[in-house]
């Protein structure tokens, strides 16, 4: 095993970014700390999947585990219009009846604690309990953190440190470079209930995407084993909390009761958890990469949960980075331009999902209506809704979609400035 004194990486977060990077590097032969500020098992939303999770998956060797879990499997998605009428479900195994498409709707406590022990096995060194305080600097160059944990507060040195602290974003606002998406400013308040109204079999698992009323706002619909369902709504902060006293539950409440396709699904559930809320989510870092450490998942950006992104973008971006750092490392160059050669791929793959969101929060656009005038990009959009967009073919529905609605730019990646 590695010794946890003289890592050549530290991974920092333990969720499905971070363990990816790091199970990936063990298996490389690096010696890895990673260090997690929560202990395991703990609550974490983003509990829908993304079919291209498949060859992550199959890569960290986990798929024995999904197919033999209790975890249910999702082949679909369904959007419900603001009038409660739900749209044909999107059967991902239509365009493809390959096993990797279809995915899983996983309780995040589970799926975590699984991730993390499987980046034990591989060898890294874990440490849960935590907290890392600081990046540390050699002028440009990060060389390690000063974090607490075995009860202690310590400087440990590397050669790369990897950002993955999700929505938290250690680094990132360490280094001052995060910014938000002014279109994306949303916030989601969400708890789980049993016995909601589930349709019957391929659609069973579907994630359900629900326009509230006069569209400004959705909810989502995630089955979860035991017959939990978590359902949560998302919209402006200004309008979920102002005036309403600040009782989630209140809130809550009184958007499933006005949102008709929420409503009829809960008429005879039981809610059987506390409401969550969390705000503002939606931002991106000006640079995933710099001399001696790297951002991934969230901790470099992160959209919004209406297509469940979230984890496929994590995984993705972890694998990419460790196969980096790996090759960063025996080079001998852990520099800014060299581990930022992941940055790209995963730029490109956010931005093209990014448009599709916006699409998405347009009231005047309808996918359904361009659908209809646009046929030939009916395999293009199933392939975005799947998460295949580490390629340049899917990106050409936006170029006929750009008549349509107001898309958003391209967003540079910098890898020029110095840290601080």
């Amino acid at each position: 095993m590695a010794d946890a004194r003289q890592p050549d990486v530290i991974v920092i977060g333990g969720g499905p970014a971070g363990t990816t990077c790091a199970t990936l590097l063990a298996r490389h032969g690096r010696n890895v700390l990673l260090l997690e500020r929560d202990e395991f098992p703990r609550h974490h939303i983003g509990e829908s999947l993304m079919p291209h999770t498949y060859w992550t998956f199959q890569r960290l060797g986990v798929l024995d585990w999904l197919n033999n879990s209790d975890l249910v499997t999702k082949e679909s998605v369904q959007f419900v219009n603001a009038e409660g009428r739900d749209s044909m479900p999107y059967f991902f195994t239509d365009r493809d009846p390959g096993a990797w498409s279809t995915t899983w709707q996983v309780p995040r406590d589970r799926f975590d604690q699984m991730m993390i022990d499987t980046a034990r096995a591989a060898g890294a060194v874990v440490r849960q309990g935590a907290k890392v305080k600081r990046v540390l600097f050699e002028g440009e160059r990060a060389v390690g953190v000063t974090a607490e944990f075995d009860g202690a507060e310590r400087e440990v040195r590397c050669k790369v440190v990897v950002d993955a602290t999700g929505l938290d974003g250690l680094l990132s606002s360490q280094l001052r470079i995060r910014h938000g998406d002014d279109k994306l400013k949303n916030a989601a308040i969400y708890s789980y209930y049993r016995g909601a109204q589930r349709d019957e079999g391929r659609n069973a698992g579907a994630t359900l995407i629900i326009s509230t009323p006069n569209r400004d706002g959705w909810f989502w619909s995630i089955p979860l084993p035991n017959d939990i369902t978590s359902i949560g709504v998302v919209g402006p902060p200004s309008r979920l909390f102002t005036g309403r006293g600040g009782d989630l539950q209140k809130v809550l409440d009184e958007e499933i009761a006005r949102t008709p396709g929420v409503a009829r699904r809960l008429a005879n559930a039981e809610q059987v958890d506390k409401v969550y809320a969390c705000r503002d989510y939606s931002f991106r870092s000006k640079r995933i990469a710099g001399d001696g450490w790297a951002l991934i998942g969230d901790a470099f950006g992160f959209l919004d949960p209406v297509y469940s992104s979230g984890v496929m973008l994590a995984l993705k971006s972890g694998e990419l980075a460790a196969d980096m750092i790996h090759e960063a490392i025996d080079a001998g160059d852990t520099s800014a331009e060299r581990l930022g050669r992941f940055g790209p791929p995963v730029a490109h793959a956010m931005q093209l999902l990014r448009k599709l969101v916006y699409a998405f929060y347009d009231p005047d656009f309808s996918f359904a209506k361009f659908m209809r005038a646009h046929p030939e990009h009916q395999d293009r959009l199933v392939r975005l809704l799947i998460g295949d967009v580490f390629n340049t073919d899917v990106g050409r529905i936006f170029d006929d979609m750009a008549s349509w609605t107001d898309l958003p730019g391209p967003i540079a990646i910098e890898n020029s400035e110095a840290a601080v």
